[in-house]
Protein backbone atom coordinates (compact mmCIF):
# COMPACT_ATOMS: atom_id res chain seq x y z
CA UNK A 1 0.00 0.00 0.00
CA UNK A 2 1.74 3.52 -0.74
CA UNK A 3 1.06 5.94 1.88
CA UNK A 4 -0.69 9.04 1.98
CA UNK A 5 1.06 11.88 0.58
CA UNK A 6 1.78 15.18 2.80
CA UNK A 7 -1.01 16.86 1.38
CA UNK A 8 -3.99 14.00 2.05
CA UNK A 9 -2.52 13.74 5.11
CA UNK A 10 -3.17 18.09 5.55
CA UNK A 11 -6.42 17.56 4.59
CA UNK A 12 -7.86 15.08 6.92
CA UNK A 13 -6.23 17.64 9.12
CA UNK A 14 -7.87 20.26 8.37
CA UNK A 15 -11.40 18.72 9.05
CA UNK A 16 -10.77 17.35 12.27
CA UNK A 17 -9.71 20.35 13.90
CA UNK A 18 -12.71 20.60 16.71
CA UNK A 19 -11.65 17.03 17.76
CA UNK A 20 -8.19 17.67 18.61
CA UNK A 21 -9.38 21.35 20.68
CA UNK A 22 -10.41 19.46 23.62
CA UNK A 23 -7.30 19.44 25.65
CA UNK A 24 -9.27 16.24 27.75
CA UNK A 25 -10.53 14.28 24.35
CA UNK A 26 -8.40 15.60 21.40
CA UNK A 27 -5.81 12.38 21.58
CA UNK A 28 -8.67 9.52 22.72
CA UNK A 29 -7.23 7.41 20.19
CA UNK A 30 -3.79 7.65 22.08
CA UNK A 31 -3.61 5.43 24.60
CA UNK A 32 -2.80 7.04 28.48
CA UNK A 33 -2.79 10.71 26.24
CA UNK A 34 -3.36 12.76 29.50
CA UNK A 35 -0.80 10.69 31.54
CA UNK A 36 1.97 11.78 28.76
CA UNK A 37 0.80 14.76 28.01
CA UNK A 38 1.49 15.95 32.15
CA UNK A 39 4.93 13.49 32.02
CA UNK A 40 5.95 15.74 29.13
CA UNK A 41 4.94 19.13 30.74
CA UNK A 42 6.49 17.57 34.23
CA UNK A 43 9.82 16.19 32.61
CA UNK A 44 10.29 19.58 31.15
CA UNK A 45 9.80 22.17 33.87
CA UNK A 46 12.71 19.57 35.76
CA UNK A 47 14.98 19.67 33.21
CA UNK A 48 14.85 22.69 31.58
CA UNK A 49 13.36 25.10 34.22
CA UNK A 50 14.81 28.31 33.00
CA UNK A 51 12.97 27.75 29.78
CA UNK A 52 11.84 30.86 27.63
CA UNK A 53 10.97 29.38 24.11
CA UNK A 54 9.15 26.33 22.89
CA UNK A 55 8.80 25.07 19.68
CA UNK A 56 5.61 22.61 19.50
CA UNK A 57 6.03 20.16 15.97
CA UNK A 58 2.66 19.19 14.44
CA UNK A 59 0.96 21.15 17.20
CA UNK A 60 -2.60 20.08 15.88
CA UNK A 61 -4.90 22.61 17.95
CA UNK A 62 -2.61 23.53 20.93
CA UNK A 63 -3.06 20.83 23.82
CA UNK A 64 0.54 20.16 24.05
CA UNK A 65 1.57 24.26 24.31
CA UNK A 66 -1.58 24.40 26.73
CA UNK A 67 -0.08 22.07 29.53
CA UNK A 68 3.49 22.53 29.05
CA UNK A 69 2.61 26.43 29.56
CA UNK A 70 1.20 25.63 32.53
CA UNK A 71 4.03 24.99 33.69
CA UNK A 72 6.18 27.80 32.14
CA UNK A 73 3.15 30.89 31.73
CA UNK A 74 5.16 33.12 29.84
CA UNK A 75 7.01 30.98 27.41
CA UNK A 76 7.14 32.27 23.49
CA UNK A 77 5.66 29.61 21.86
CA UNK A 78 6.46 28.92 17.78
CA UNK A 79 3.34 26.41 16.83
CA UNK A 80 4.13 24.14 13.50
CA UNK A 81 1.95 22.36 11.75
CA UNK A 82 0.73 21.33 8.42
CA UNK A 83 -2.64 22.12 8.82
CA UNK A 84 -4.11 26.05 8.64
CA UNK A 85 -6.77 25.48 10.64
CA UNK A 86 -5.39 23.91 12.82
CA UNK A 87 -3.15 26.44 13.41
CA UNK A 88 -5.69 29.25 13.68
CA UNK A 89 -6.85 27.34 16.65
CA UNK A 90 -3.72 26.68 17.72
CA UNK A 91 -2.64 30.54 18.08
CA UNK A 92 -6.29 31.63 19.06
CA UNK A 93 -6.02 29.09 21.93
CA UNK A 94 -2.44 29.37 23.15
CA UNK A 95 -2.22 33.17 22.84
CA UNK A 96 -5.23 33.42 25.61
CA UNK A 97 -2.84 31.18 27.63
CA UNK A 98 1.01 32.93 27.66
CA UNK A 99 2.05 36.39 27.65
CA UNK A 100 4.83 35.69 25.61
CA UNK A 101 4.87 35.78 22.19
CA UNK A 102 3.19 33.30 20.08
CA UNK A 103 4.51 31.93 16.07
CA UNK A 104 2.55 29.82 13.66
CA UNK A 105 4.79 28.24 10.94
CA UNK A 106 2.65 26.40 8.62
CA UNK A 107 4.55 23.46 6.82
CA UNK A 108 6.27 20.32 6.30
CA UNK A 109 9.24 19.58 9.43
CA UNK A 110 11.57 18.28 6.35
CA UNK A 111 11.40 21.41 4.30
CA UNK A 112 11.16 24.54 7.21
CA UNK A 113 13.95 26.19 8.16
CA UNK A 114 13.64 26.86 12.00
CA UNK A 115 17.09 27.55 12.52
CA UNK A 116 19.78 26.79 15.45
CA UNK A 117 20.26 27.41 18.83
CA UNK A 118 16.22 28.77 18.75
CA UNK A 119 14.56 26.78 21.33
CA UNK A 120 14.72 25.40 24.74
CA UNK A 121 11.66 22.91 24.25
CA UNK A 122 10.81 21.35 21.20
CA UNK A 123 7.54 18.82 21.95
CA UNK A 124 6.62 16.58 19.01
CA UNK A 125 3.32 14.98 19.85
CA UNK A 126 1.58 12.34 17.39
CA UNK A 127 3.90 13.59 14.59
CA UNK A 128 6.79 12.05 13.69
CA UNK A 129 5.36 9.00 12.44
CA UNK A 130 4.23 10.46 9.39
CA UNK A 131 8.15 10.42 8.43
CA UNK A 132 9.07 7.69 6.15
CA UNK A 133 12.68 6.76 5.01
CA UNK A 134 15.22 6.70 7.57
CA UNK A 135 16.98 9.44 6.19
CA UNK A 136 14.33 11.71 7.05
CA UNK A 137 13.93 10.20 10.04
CA UNK A 138 18.00 10.89 10.67
CA UNK A 139 17.18 14.39 8.91
CA UNK A 140 14.59 15.56 10.91
CA UNK A 141 16.20 14.57 14.39
CA UNK A 142 19.30 16.21 13.54
CA UNK A 143 17.38 19.71 12.35
CA UNK A 144 15.65 19.55 15.74
CA UNK A 145 18.97 19.35 17.55
CA UNK A 146 20.73 21.88 16.43
CA UNK A 147 17.07 24.40 16.76
CA UNK A 148 17.62 23.35 20.48
CA UNK A 149 19.71 25.66 22.77
CA UNK A 150 21.80 24.24 25.32
CA UNK A 151 21.02 22.53 27.84
CA UNK A 152 17.46 22.31 25.96
CA UNK A 153 14.99 19.52 25.83
CA UNK A 154 13.20 17.54 23.56
CA UNK A 155 10.24 15.84 23.69
CA UNK A 156 8.06 12.93 21.97
CA UNK A 157 4.73 11.40 22.70
CA UNK A 158 4.17 8.95 19.45
CA UNK A 159 2.46 5.52 17.83
CA UNK A 160 5.65 3.11 18.13
CA UNK A 161 6.70 -0.17 16.19
CA UNK A 162 7.87 -3.29 17.63
CA UNK A 163 10.80 -4.95 16.16
CA UNK A 164 9.83 -8.94 16.43
CA UNK A 165 6.40 -9.37 14.77
CA UNK A 166 5.16 -11.45 17.59
CA UNK A 167 5.79 -8.63 20.32
CA UNK A 168 4.11 -6.32 17.50
CA UNK A 169 0.91 -8.07 17.06
CA UNK A 170 0.29 -8.79 21.35
CA UNK A 171 0.40 -4.29 21.37
CA UNK A 172 -1.72 -4.50 18.44
CA UNK A 173 -4.41 -6.58 20.10
CA UNK A 174 -3.86 -4.74 22.74
CA UNK A 175 -4.97 -1.62 21.46
CA UNK A 176 -7.30 -3.09 19.38
CA UNK A 177 -9.12 -3.69 22.58
CA UNK A 178 -8.59 -0.41 23.68
CA UNK A 179 -10.40 1.27 20.41
CA UNK A 180 -13.08 -1.50 21.01
CA UNK A 181 -13.67 -0.36 24.57
CA UNK A 182 -13.07 3.49 23.42
CA UNK A 183 -15.85 3.44 21.36
CA UNK A 184 -16.71 -0.10 19.54
CA UNK A 185 -15.55 -2.18 16.63
CA UNK A 186 -16.25 0.12 13.74
CA UNK A 187 -14.04 2.67 15.23
CA UNK A 188 -11.18 0.14 16.21
CA UNK A 189 -11.27 -0.55 12.15
CA UNK A 190 -11.20 3.22 11.20
CA UNK A 191 -8.14 4.15 13.38
CA UNK A 192 -5.89 0.99 11.90
CA UNK A 193 -7.34 2.02 8.54
CA UNK A 194 -5.83 5.14 8.89
CA UNK A 195 -2.80 3.97 10.71
CA UNK A 196 -2.58 1.76 7.66
CA UNK A 197 -2.54 4.19 4.95
CA UNK A 198 -0.79 7.39 6.84
CA UNK A 199 1.32 6.50 9.23
CA UNK A 200 5.09 4.40 9.19
CA UNK A 201 6.10 4.64 12.93
CA UNK A 202 9.12 3.10 14.32
CA UNK A 203 10.32 1.61 17.27
CA UNK A 204 11.38 3.34 20.69
CA UNK A 205 15.13 1.74 20.82
CA UNK A 206 15.51 3.76 17.10
CA UNK A 207 14.15 6.82 17.88
CA UNK A 208 16.46 6.55 21.06
CA UNK A 209 19.54 5.76 19.59
CA UNK A 210 18.93 7.97 16.86
CA UNK A 211 18.36 11.00 19.20
CA UNK A 212 22.39 9.69 20.21
CA UNK A 213 23.66 9.41 17.05
CA UNK A 214 22.52 13.66 16.55
CA UNK A 215 24.00 14.27 19.45
CA UNK A 216 22.20 14.14 22.12
CA UNK A 217 23.67 13.02 25.34
CA UNK A 218 21.14 11.76 27.45
CA UNK A 219 17.56 10.18 26.71
CA UNK A 220 14.90 9.24 29.19
CA UNK A 221 11.60 7.42 28.99
CA UNK A 222 8.84 8.68 30.82
CA UNK A 223 5.93 5.84 29.46
CA UNK A 224 5.11 3.48 27.56
CA UNK A 225 2.04 1.56 26.89
CA UNK A 226 1.31 -0.99 24.01
CA UNK A 227 2.15 0.90 20.68
CA UNK A 228 3.00 4.20 22.60
CA UNK A 229 4.87 6.21 24.35
CA UNK A 230 6.58 9.20 25.60
CA UNK A 231 10.03 10.17 25.76
CA UNK A 232 12.77 12.53 25.47
CA UNK A 233 16.41 13.64 24.81
CA UNK A 234 18.78 16.86 26.70
CA UNK A 235 21.41 18.56 25.20
CA UNK A 236 24.35 19.47 26.88
CA UNK A 237 24.89 22.53 28.36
Amino acid sequence: MSKSTVEQIRERFDGDVERFANLETGQSATIDAPLSLALIAGAASRVTPQATSLLDLGCGAGNYSLKVLEQFPGLNVTLVDLSRPMLDRAVERVSRATAGKVIALQGDIRELQIGDSQFDLICAAAVLHHLRAENEWHQVFAKLYAALKAGGSFWISDLIEHTDARVQSLMWDRYGSYLTQLKDAAYRDHVFEYIAQEDSPRPLMFQLDLLRSVGFNQVEVLHKNSCFAAFGAIKAK
